[in-house]
């Protein structure tokens, strides 16, 4: 019934049923292209979130570890790894942490795991060897922002060993600042920063100004490069520009989604 006209309440979480079909595609997918090829889980709905009831995660992991080709790339905010843990993996399923300043979790994530609660299950996964990386996405400049975002860096790192970090602002649609606004108010943090001058001028998507972006993305890499020198860095759905102007752009297509 989801998106059915006429239906006021239409579900946006949902459970596929059809798993075995779904991995059939990612086995005929993956064969075809003939190389190691990322297929992701979690971009319009948690990729755990819902573990817990369906158990999928005890079909998909070991699919994975077993193909030649096909690789997962998972992406939660979820705390319950229980499911994950006993699984032979093989290294195929490489799971991924949207995190961000509790204080932001606070604010603007109601109804998910603490920012301890995430670290907590990505150490239980790295502990039995999966790769894990983080996307810290949307960063939001708050009032402190350096000092929030610098402390939140420091926890991150100095307990879960990464093997790759994301950075991301916001970049939102018109209709999804519509739904953002609905909630939060017309004059909360996030809009109340917004470059609407410049909104749709490249790719139809609402951003903040690029001189702050710029300015938060240096404080955050300089951060990252002082206690973790070897992580790779990737930036998320961002312009080319700021990728030059911040020295990244060896880093352009490296972000959470590829291998």
């Amino acid at each position: 019934m989801a998106g059915t006209q006429g239906v006021r309440f239409s579900p946006t979480v949902k459970v596929f049923l059809n798993l075995p079909e779904i991995l059939d595609e990612v086995d005929c997918t993956a064969r075809r292209l003939g190389k190691p090829t990322a297929f992701y889980l979690g971009k319009l709905q948690d990729g755990l979130a819902l573990d817990p009831l369906t158990g999928y995660s005890r079909q998909i992991i070991p699919f994975f570890a077993g193909h030649p080709m096909a690789r997962l790339t998972l992406l939660t905010k979820s705390a319950d790894v229980t499911n994950l843990l006993d699984l032979d993996h093989r290294g195929h399923s490489i799971l991924s942490w949207t995190l961000n300043p509790e204080a932001v979790v606070e604010a603007f994530e109601p109804n998910t795991p603490s920012l301890d609660e995430r670290i907590h299950a990505m150490e239980a996964c790295a502990r039995v060897g999966y790769p894990v990386r983080a996307v810290v996405m949307p960063i939001i400049p708050l009032p402190e922002w350096e000092s929030i975002y610098g402390e939140f860096l420091s926890g991150v790192l100095g307990r879960v060993r990464l093997s790759r970090i994301t950075l991301g602002s916001i970049c939102s649609y018109p209709q999804a600042m519509c739904l953002t606004e609905q909630k939060l108010g017309r004059d909360n943090p996030i809009s109340a920063q917004l470059d609407r001058k410049r909104h749709g001028k490249l790719d139809g998507r609402t951003r903040f100004p690029r001189e702050l972006r710029e300015k938060v993305y240096r404080h955050l890499l300089d951060q990252i490069q002082r206690l973790t020198p070897d992580l790779e860095v990737g930036l998320c759905l961002e312009e080319g520009c700021v990728f030059d102007a911040i020295g990244m752009r060896a880093s352009l297509g490296r972000c959470n989604c590829v291998l």
